[in-house]
């Protein structure tokens, strides 16, 4: 009992997870390399796009108080084309309506048709922002989908090399087996740390972006509301 743990021990020491990679085949190495490429982006779009949805959020938060609060639209409207470069998504729908609203207005002497052409431009105000907002999370949902995949491909191949070896060798045992049987399953293990981050991140931001959109639509309505009331006092 005493050897065999000796054993372990010493395989253990031999065959760590930094010479199973260094010792693989080139192939599986390079499946390896892309995986630890395709991580490292992912994580980087996770912190940045949690990083703009978290700002975003809060400048929505902001300017819905600014918003409410405000007693003279024009003044509020002023203030954002000053404040244009800081300006959260919210706050630039608002200001592409107040921009088609006196435009149209300058045009016509339809309230109707000044009301309306004030809604496009904020609906195509919140498309834009709902693009930015959405941009990079494609990338996201392939890699949650496609680093399983990227990684069983890296196991294969290692095991498949593995048994073509076991053929040749004199001696068939599972030690001669399992070094590289071992180095085949960390590409898997690579692409699931890939993929698990990537899938989680990008559930959680769609719901994110999707309560965000409900926020503009929201506020492109009760605005709508308002300058209908203006334009018929």
């Amino acid at each position: 009992m005493a050897s065999f743990f000796y054993n372990v021990c010493d395989m253990n020491n031999s065959h760590n997870i930094l010479s199973l990679i260094l010792n693989a085949s080139p192939v599986v190495q390079i499946i390896m390399a892309i995986l630890v490429l395709i991580s490292v982006m992912s994580w980087y779009t996770i912190f940045h796009k949690g990083a703009t949805v978290r700002k975003t959020r809060a400048q929505t938060e902001a300017f819905e108080r600014e918003f409410l609060a405000a007693q003279n639209l024009n003044h509020l409207f002023q203030g954002s084309l000053a404040n244009r470069h800081q300006a959260g998504s919210l706050e630039r729908i608002f200001v592409a309506g107040m921009q088609g609203h006196e435009q149209m207005s300058q045009q016509s002497n339809s309230p109707e048709a000044t009301l309306e052409f004030a809604q496009r431009a904020m609906k195509a105000a919140y498309q834009r922002e709902l693009d930015s907002l959405e941009a990079k999370l494609p990338f996201l949902a392939s890699v949650g989908s496609v680093s399983p995949y990227i990684g069983l491909l890296g196991t294969v191949w290692g095991i498949m090399n593995a048994f073509m070896g076991l053929s040749t060798a004199e001696q068939s045992t599972l030690a001669s087996v399992a070094p590289g049987i071992a180095e085949a399953l960390i590409a898997t293990a690579l692409g699931l740390f890939a993929a698990i981050p990537a899938v989680l991140a990008y559930n959680r931001y769609v719901a994110e972006v999707d309560r965000l959109a409900l926020r503009f639509e929201s506020f492109i309505d009760d605005f709508s509301n308002t300058l209908s009331a203006s334009t018929k006092a």
